[in-house]
């Protein structure tokens, strides 16, 4: 059994996405050109469905899994053949010396206290650090991460009324001081969609490495969110690092 999901192509037009055909181009490819984001696309094969089951008991909204977790599941021969999959992708990133997390995930926390800027992973944004790195994704199961086009994409702190009431909370100028009170606060890293904006989905089974942003990039960041978690619906099963 595979994931046998539809084939992921980049969104028609955009440039910033490029394809690549092998976990080892994924990781030597720069970013440059414009390219913010490359996709290592595959079919995987195994039931994702049927480990995302095994680990659907239980009320954390959030699951993270280690290897032995896995390895201990009940499961048929394609469950283990999904698993085998799991452990050698977070191999092949750990090869790196990278710290990759797989998460089964019900819900994830939501920003419920009036925001005028939303900071939860719902909302498109774009990763930061101080050095140099990229974020390594892959959605196994239920729904994947999502894109928005840089150009389709507006910064919330630079809209005049979101920014008018982040600096009546900060109580002060738009200076220096309040730029650093945006950023403390992750709210320069928000974006929300322009009209006719065409968000498009990661697809499953694909592992991305996407460009953050860091001082000296040579390419904004890919702007992305994490997709709505439903009542009802199992949980997502993804990696991160």
């Amino acid at each position: 059994m595979s994931l046998n999901p539809p084939p992921f192509t980049p969104p028609p037009g955009y440039a910033r996405v490029k394809v690549v055909d092998s976990f080892d181009e994924l990781v030597a490819t720069p970013f440059g050109g414009g390219v913010n984001a490359l996709c290592w696309r595959r079919t995987l094969t195994g039931n994702f469905a049927e480990v995302v089951e095994r680990l659907a008991a239980g009320e954390d909204d959030i699951v993270t899994l280690d290897d032995a977790t896995l390895q201990a599941l009940p499961l048929s021969t394609a469950g283990r053949v999904a698993v085998a999959t799991l452990l050698e992708d977070q191999q092949r990133l750990r090869a790196l010396g990278l710290s990759p997390v797989l998460d089964c995930i019900h819900r994830y926390p939501r920003d419920e206290e009036g925001k005028a800027v939303p900071t939860d992973v719902h909302s498109f944004h774009a990763d930061s650090a101080t050095v140099a790195t990229d974020t390594y994704l892959c959605s196994y199961a239920e729904a994947a991460s999502e894109g928005l086009r840089n150009e389709e994409a507006q910064r919330c702190v630079d809209l005049p009324e979101i920014r008018a009431e982040l600096l009546k909370r900060f109580g002060g100028q738009d200076d220096d001081g309040f730029l650093e009170y945006l950023k403390e606060h992750c709210y320069d890293l928000h974006y929300v969609p322009i009209p006719q904006a065409r968000p498009f989905s990661f697809g499953l089974g694909h592992l991305w490495r996407i460009a953050v942003d860091y001082p000296g990039s040579p390419v904004p960041p890919c702007v992305h969110r994490a997709p709505d978690t439903l009542p009802g619906r199992p949980p997502r099963l993804l990696l991160i690092s």
